[in-house]
């Protein structure tokens, strides 16, 4: 049933569970607090609130995160959370994937759960795009550093795909870093493991997508040639 509801695009699957144990979702007529009850996508009649649903519009959105808020439906610390930059007449929409809090960049939300389980699954090795702010001047070594990979305070081993020098200034440099993995705070993890310390950390593309002009905390419809150009990305 939380599948279901979810895969409609009607909600994420936890509030789904939320809202079928409180008794608010049926089948047929029929109250269900069950979650994990089978249902029949196209056969069975689903109600949330005594109101029938249809299956959302599919909807595929980039949002600019600014540092500073959560990538989370709500926040038990009542911290601002991406969904404090989106239009709140939109329907429900989740993030595809996650920025920490102190990242920012580029940010995908969909109501299309399989899509978005697609674009998130490991073994598409889905490149994304790093600009790193860091607190030293970089060098071709720490380049080839970062590309070779490095052992964690944790024992994980993380590298980057590809890195190189944007540019150099007095006493911090910014790196392009190119992951094809994402493991969690990976690239500041990587930097930790070599006392680097991350100033700032910008996703600028995700794919064949990119981030470009789209001004902080903005959000706009991803275009059908971006959409077709990320699912050949993942085919």
């Amino acid at each position: 049933m939380a599948r279901a509801l979810s895969k409609l695009g009607y909600c994420s699957r936890s509030r789904a569970f939320e809202l079928i144990e409180a008794g608010r979702a049926g089948v047929n007529g029929r109250i269900c607090r069950d979650p994990e009850a089978p249902v029949r996508l196209g056969r069975d009649r689903l109600e949330v609130d005594g109101r029938p649903l249809d299956r959302a519009a599919k909807i595929y959105l980039m949002l600019n995160k600014p540092r500073g808020i959560v990538t989370t439906a709500s926040d038990e610390k009542n911290r601002q959370t991406v969904y404090d930059c989106l239009d709140p007449s939109l329907p429900w929409v989740g993030p595809v994937g996650r920025l920490d809090k102190a990242s920012e960049g580029l940010l995908l939300l969909s109501n299309d759960s399989e899509w978005s389980a697609r674009i998130l699954a490991p073994e598409t090795h889905l490149e994304r795009t790093y600009h790193v702010q860091i607190a030293r001047i970089a060098d071709d070594g720490l380049v080839a550093v970062i590309t070779q990979g490095v052992r964690t305070r944790e024992g994980d081993r993380l590298g980057a795909k590809a890195a190189r020098i944007l540019r150099v200034g007095d006493k911090n440099s910014w790196l392009e870093i190119v992951l094809d993995e994402g493991k969690n705070r990976h690239i500041r993890r990587m930097l930790e493991a070599l006392d680097i310390e991350v100033l700032r950390l910008v996703r600028v593309a995700i794919g064949p997508l990119v981030l470009g002009e789209l001004a902080k905390g903005s959000s706009r419809s991803l275009s059908r040639a971006e959409k077709l150009a990320l699912d050949r990305a993942v085919s």
